[in-house]
């Protein structure tokens, strides 16, 4: 089953553990490839060339008519933020007011005035991880040693996580490969395929285990070095390959000890005690998180994987704020676009067409007639969620 230690990080020698389980008679050989080794450094790599810079800085499609910006919600990943921020002007070349925000995963990054992260948390309540999107005025986070240790250790969970997956793929005979092969339709001969080449890569993170950037270490990279593999196998063969991943994945997220996260609440209260913001972000994952009467400060209501509960949302939201005494906070409608800017810089044939579609700042559902009709009942509208939430978080509340 799963061998990796919780905790601990890439510097901690399992890899080395996880690549000795695959030498011998019926493991890979001794030696790996320069073309392997390419590979590999090719996706740790968070280096741009200035093709995938150039690729950052155009924007899909331009607003030209868009006055009010809101994006407290997108992930910047390894993408220098000099260039996203061309690439948001280019955007809104006419925007008046705005309000953006990044939210990288358990890791505090900062874009003009204002500081952000999505993370990774633990509610005991209902006994299930969730994530929370957290704001700051810059100022705030002078004093916020606490926050950013605890984000620290919560960051090291993506690595963790990363090391369990690849104990999975490289000793199959598990009761989460045996669910995997069932439900991507694989066969012993698929599995030894991904063992192999799961070996590899393992072997590769621990030689180079000094050169690898912490955000590269995340499940990500095995999608993507098995995709790397296409020139030298069929397309055929690897879409099944990553199948069985994809369900070796979940089947490793659903088995992660949720004792590793912080309580939710030691995050909120870390936030308010520094002045800072909650958002609730994906509601349709987490939808318990709404009852728990959590103090936060608005809920998301749309992202582009999520529209099916927007106007019901948004109605509950009227309703609860109608009920509040004067003296309460009222709780704000959000639409985050969850944009991953690392998607942008991948060769357009081999980015996922729905998470490129994604852009900072780009929500429809604000100009949907029907929704509009929503929103003016809810008393919201993007324009008065950019001026309450800033005066919140400047601490007018």
């Amino acid at each position: 089953m799963i061998g990796w230690k919780i905790g601990q990080g890439v510097e901690s020698g399992d890899l080395s553990r996880a690549w000795a389980s695959c030498v011998g008679p019926d493991g890979l050989a001794d030696e790996i490839g320069e073309d392997e080794r390419a590979l590999f450094l090719s996706v740790v790599s968070t280096s741009l060339t200035p093709e995938q810079a150039a690729r950052v800085v155009v924007p899909a499609r331009v607003f030209p008519e868009e006055r009010a910006v809101l994006a407290v919600h997108w992930h910047p990943e390894f993408v220098p933020m000099d260039l996203i921020a061309r690439r948001i002007e280019a955007t809104f070349p006419n925007k008046a007011v705005d309000l953006i925000i990044p939210t990288q995963h358990n890791q505090l990054l900062s874009y003009g005035a204002y500081s952000g992260a999505e993370v990774d948390c633990y509610a005991s309540g209902f006994n299930q991880k969730i994530q929370l999107l957290i704001h700051f005025e810059n100022a705030r986070l002078e004093t916020a040693s606490a926050l950013k240790s605890m984000l620290a250790h919560t960051f090291t969970y993506r690595a963790a996580q990363l090391f369990a997956f690849l104990d999975v793929l490289i000793k199959p005979e598990n009761s989460i490969m045996d669910t995997a092969v069932r439900e991507s339709g694989g066969d012993e001969a698929l599995v030894e395929f991904v063992r192999i080449h799961a070996c590899c890569l393992a072997r590769l993170l621990d030689e180079h285990r000094a050169e690898v950037p912490p955000e590269s270490i995340k499940n990500r990279i095995v999608a993507d070095f098995f995709d790397g593999l296409r020139p030298r196998f069929n397309d055929v063969l690897i879409n099944r390959a990553k199948a069985l991943i994809r369900e070796v994945k979940g089947g490793v997220r659903a088995v992660f000890p949720l004792k590793y996260f912080y309580r939710a609440t030691e995050i909120i209260e870390e936030v308010r005690a520094l002045g800072g913001g909650v958002v609730i972000p994906h509601p349709e994952q987490f939808w318990p998180v709404l009852l728990a009467r959590y103090d936060v400060d608005g809920v998301e209501v749309w992202t582009p994987e999520s529209q099916r509960y927007t106007d019901f949302l948004i109605r509950i939201i009227s309703e609860k704020n109608q009920a509040l005494p004067p003296s309460k906070k009222r709780l704000l409608v959000f639409m985050g676009d969850d944009c991953h800017m690392g998607e942008k810089v991948r060769e357009p044939g081999r980015q996922n067409p729905v998470t490129a579609g994604r852009q900072i700042g780009v929500q429809p559902s604000w100009e949907d007639a029907a929704i509009r009709a929503s929103l003016r009942k809810a008393g919201m509208g993007k324009t008065a969620v950019i001026a309450e939430y800033k005066a919140r978080l400047a601490g007018a509340f």
